[in-house]
């Protein structure tokens, strides 16, 4: 005979089954709100009882901790997506401006998994170290085709950082749709380009 032994069998179906909840949870928070994330509605989703659930994950963090990992699993690809890396080699100011306008579309794209991400809207959520470790993959990616542009130091990058953020804040918060921040990026780039060339400090650059 041939075929999967029956604990690989029940480790898919297991897995299937938590994936089917992390999407159903995606649902349920867009539709009423990051912290609006209810057991019985989850499980009334998913075809079980919300005690049920416990037995994939023990815990509603635990789950807004798988969420965070298939949300920055999802940034990592879109942003490496949007960056041709032969042109990051030819064309890093322009690399720079596709990596600033490729994160603030996703993030304008679903403002309710940029909460979950970038902000601390779920109380004593903390991701896991393995959830948190694709952050910091995406965070040192777009550290690196920054640093190709001269940005090499800890609070340029901050200031980077903040437009990046600050920009899709205002989109979301004042023209949801719309793209009238959004028309900011290239000229908010440029801005902080230039400043990178006046004050960054080789004493604090990254190591």
């Amino acid at each position: 005979m041939s075929g999967k032994p029956n604990s690989d069998r029940r480790t898919e179906r297991r897995q299937e089954t938590q994936r089917e909840i992390v999407e159903a949870s995606w649902d349920v928070v867009r539709e009423h709100g990051l912290a609006g994330l209810s057991m019985r509605d989850l499980g009334e989703r998913v075809g079980m009882r919300a005690q049920s659930i416990y037995s994939y994950f023990d815990s509603k963090h635990e789950i807004y901790d798988a969420m965070f990992l298939e949300g920055y699993e999802a940034l990592a690809a879109w942003m490496t997506a949007a960056v041709d890396e032969h042109a990051a080699a030819t064309d890093p100011i322009g690399v720079a401006r596709a990596s600033v306008r490729s994160f603030v579309e996703f993030c304008t794209d679903d403002p309710v998994r940029y909460q979950l991400l970038f902000q601390r809207t779920i109380p004593d959520f903390t991701p896991s170290p393995d959830s948190y470790a694709v952050a910091v993959q995406v965070y040192e990616q777009f550290s690196e085709h920054l640093s190709a542009v001269g940005v090499r130091d800890q609070a340029t990058l901050d200031l980077w950082t903040a437009m990046l953020t600050g920009i899709t804040d205002q989109q979301i918060s004042n023209d949801p749709g719309g793209d009238r921040w959004k028309q900011l990026i290239d000229r908010a780039v440029d801005m902080l380009l230039a400043d990178a060339r006046t004050h960054t400090n080789p004493e604090s650059e990254q190591v």
